[in-house]
């Protein structure tokens, strides 16, 4: 091998080692060593913030999802059911492979006409006043994935659950209340209720 190669071939080599070593630590030890410590910290949320039933995977409190009455051939599409809390509105109805916004404009007739149509089916639906609808209850979030709403807008069912359930509207309330969560870190973001973990205790309130 003549002189000139052999210190081409040495920094192949080196090169080589090099990449070896990174793909070890960068694509094996640290993805590994960063999964363990959440999943020793943090394994709820981890492992997708997974909501069981039964011992039955039923949701994710990572994502919202509509709760509508069955499907049935004369509806289309199906009514919100009354005895759940319902989310906010979703312009990709909750597909998980649509997750988006419209991305209308203030200014777009066809939002404003879709929050108008919104607002009016709220009310009636909650039995409040229109202009005591909360925003979230009328405008989609930007994923349409969005499992949290307003405590404004929570407490706002709590009357129609509790009529459609039979149970007293003071412990759905309370149920409303214990699910309030702060804003993340005391100043980020606004103080919520995950609509999704709300239900699913709901289920069990008797």
């Amino acid at each position: 091998m003549s002189g000139t190669l052999r210190p081409l071939v040495r920094r192949h080599v080196a090169a080589l080692r090099l990449l070896l070593v990174l793909t070890v630590v960068t694509g094996v030890a640290y993805p590994l060593a960063v999964t363990g410590i959440a999943e020793a910290a943090f394994g709820h949320r981890a492992d997708g913030s997974l909501i069981r039933q039964n011992g039955r995977v039923v949701a994710s409190g990572l994502l919202g999802q509509s709760f509508d009455l069955p499907p049935d051939k004369g509806r289309s599409p199906a009514p919100p059911d009354p005895a759940w809390f319902q989310p906010r509105p979703s312009a990709g109805g909750y597909d998980p492979l649509a997750s988006g916004a419209s991305n209308l404009g203030p200014n777009n007739d066809r939002l404003i006409a879709s929050v108008e149509q919104r607002r009016a089916a709220v009310a009636a639906f909650d039995h409040v006043r229109p202009a005591d609808v909360p925003v979230d209850a009328l405008t989609a979030s930007g994923s349409g994935l969005d499992p949290d709403i307003s405590p404004a807008y929570a407490y706002e069912q709590v009357d129609r659950v509790a009529g459609a359930r039979g149970l007293v509207p003071s412990a759905v309330r309370g149920l409303v209340t214990a699910h309030l969560q702060g804003r993340s870190l005391g100043f980020l973001g606004q103080e919520h209720v995950n609509v999704v973990e709300l239900n699913h205790a709901l289920s069990r309130l008797r």
